[in-house]
């Protein structure tokens, strides 16, 4: 599992005016860490160092390191507000964590063997990915890198349902603890129009 680190810098400057210079003239985007029992704090992070740790998907589902001064604290991103239509990050929300605490957080699915699908390979269906994250409810410790879907057995006219996964023990798809009708679609292939069934029924008829 890779390991993210970042440095950040306590500000004292509060407020949407100030804010917004710190993004304009400093190249800085303002945080805060909270949580685990402890004041929030308000922080500042480097905003091209942050925007390159954000291109990567692992970033959204592992515990970081955010060096504030000489406290290093253990966290979470929460949310991130990204301007409308500019490449710029106006605010970030980081909550502290520790190996016990339990979280809540969307892990991005990763599909493997779909090149071999035999619902697309063989059947001539069209794969559909319906989900591309699933939130996910454990301790800080056991949160998974991503999520593996193995579509290589999937046939046309087949779906893969949350309930259909495997979770590593102490994880649970947050969904399924609401009940069976939040039991929701993951991966599909459509079957082709015209199939066999029509094909037969044709057939028949003549």
């Amino acid at each position: 599992m890779a390991n993210f680190e970042l440095n950040a810098e306590l500000r004292s400057v509060k407020g949407k005016g100030a804010s917004r210079r710190l993004r304009r003239l400093e190249g800085l985007t303002p945080a805060i860490v909270y949580g685990a029992g402890k004041e929030p704090a308000q922080v500042t992070l480097q905003m091209n160092v942050l925007q390159k740790a954000l291109e990567d998907e692992g970033f959204f589902s592992h515990i970081i390191t955010l060096n504030v001064g000489d406290t290093a604290e253990r966290v979470l991103i929460k949310d991130v507000q990204r301007h409308a239509f500019k490449p710029v990050i106006l605010h970030v929300d980081f909550l502290r964590v520790n190996n016990d605490t339990v979280i809540k957080q969307h892990v991005p699915v990763h599909f493997i063997n779909e090149e071999s699908c035999v619902g697309v390979k063989q059947g001539g269906g069209k794969a559909h990915h319906i989900m591309t994250d699933i939130e996910v409810i454990c301790q800080a410790k056991d949160l998974p890198e991503f999520i593996e879907v193995d579509v290589a057995a999937v046939e046309a006219g087949q779906i893969i349902h949350l309930s259909d996964l495997t979770m590593a023990e102490g994880v649970e798809i947050l969904a399924l603890t609401h009940g069976p009708d939040h039991d929701t679609s993951v991966f599909s292939v459509e079957a082709p129009k015209g199939g066999s069934d029509e094909e037969e029924a044709e057939a028949a008829a003549e």
